[in-house]
């Protein structure tokens, strides 16, 4: 279990502490801390657990460099690598439902990951997003026969697969993304376990939102720019859906900010029918409404039941102010891949 962390101070040590309490023999399974710009009183308590601490320092740091020195200096001992995030926990049955995965003969695993907090309207807001994406990107496309998005923490790989893959991986951010590319091009199939959860800390904050999505939005039309030519011929040449589907999925928008262009743009074109300023603005504002529509089913089909209360309408309010956030981020994204940008977290208990 590869835990990665950056000044994590508040959330490691309580992470750690968890993570040793699965019901999965703990003959079987070790807790591994990748310390990167701890504090000396942090180190000192991770060091009494009965975990590995695995110091690491570097002039850029990221998380696929933490990965990739922390499995050097542990060797190759191991059968699988869960990989979490240093706010995430886990529930008590979570390793063993995805080694069962690992039992079927998959080698790459991708675990349902949910809000931990629910405190603020925007931790509300990423709550609801994430699960869109489960819904839709994870557990439809497995229905359909595609391979699981992976989501950068709550996945397992067979160890020296991973290892041996990593090494190729040098992202600044978006390092789940250039390694399911990579895994996708290989035809390596990625699963989903629905029912095995992983709590994880949602932004709580604006500022933080638009810092976290501006990273991932910046990824995404990175890696979409340098695979759309060989998402294509893997397509035409080798058949490989799977990988087209994911090079297709790097230039679809954020569902935030996808639901609110959208929503721009039929309220246009309804203005200008009901303005009657052109005979072709009737078809093109029922043609958009239509897609306005079957947008916003889509996504309440996807979004659970347990979220259709009174908190999730005060958050619909923080909609524009959200869509508004990511429209201006997408101004913001020159060089945001080649810096790394910290999400910090909080002291948010499950």
């Amino acid at each position: 279990m590869l835990i990665p962390g950056y000044k994590e101070d508040q959330v490691i040590v309580e992470v750690a502490k968890k993570a040793l309490q699965q019901d999965f023999p703990t003959a079987f399974y070790e807790v591994v801390v990748i310390a990167d710009s701890f504090q000396p009183e942090t180190l000192q308590q991770l060091k009494a657990l009965p975990i590995k601490l695995v110091e690491v320092s570097f002039e850029k740091s990221t998380k696929s460099k933490a990965l990739n020195k922390a499995m050097q200096v542990i060797g190759d001992a191991y059968d699988v690598a869960l990989i979490l995030d240093a706010d995430n926990v886990m529930a008590k049955d979570f390793i063993s439902k995805i080694n069962k995965a690992f039992d079927l003969g998959y080698r790459v695993v991708q675990g349902h990951r949910v809000a931990k907090n629910l405190n603020t309207s925007f931790a509300v807001l990423d709550a609801i997003s994430e699960e869109v994406n489960n819904q839709i990107f994870r557990k439809g496309h497995r229905n359909l026969g595609f391979s699981s998005a992976l989501i950068g923490s709550g996945m397992a790989f067979e160890y020296s697969f991973f290892k041996s893959t990593m090494k190729a991986v040098n992202a600044v951010g978006g390092f789940d993304k250039e390694l399911e590319l990579k895994l996708l091009k290989a035809k390596h199939q990625i699963a989903y376990v629905n029912d095995a959860l992983v709590f994880d800390e949602k932004v709580q904050h604006v500022e933080v939102f638009e810092n976290q999505r501006k990273r991932w939005l910046s990824a995404q039309f990175v890696y979409f720019r340098r695979c759309f030519v060989s998402g294509c011929k893997e397509l035409w040449v080798n058949g490989n859906l799977d990988f087209f589907d994911k090079v297709y999925q790097m230039i679809t928008p954020p569902r935030v900010l996808l639901l609110g262009l959208v929503s721009m743009i039929t309220f246009i074109y309804a203005a200008l029918n009901l303005m009657g300023l052109e005979s072709s603005t009737f078809i093109h504002s029922t043609w958009w409404l239509s897609v306005f529509v079957l947008t916003v089913m889509a996504f309440l089909l996807a979004i659970p039941k347990k979220f259709y209360n009174g908190f999730t309408l005060l958050a619909v309010l923080k909609l524009p102010q959200a869509f508004l956030s990511m429209l201006f981020s997408l101004f913001k994204l020159k060089g945001a891949n080649r810096k790394f940008i910290h999400t910090q977290h909080g002291t948010t208990e499950h």
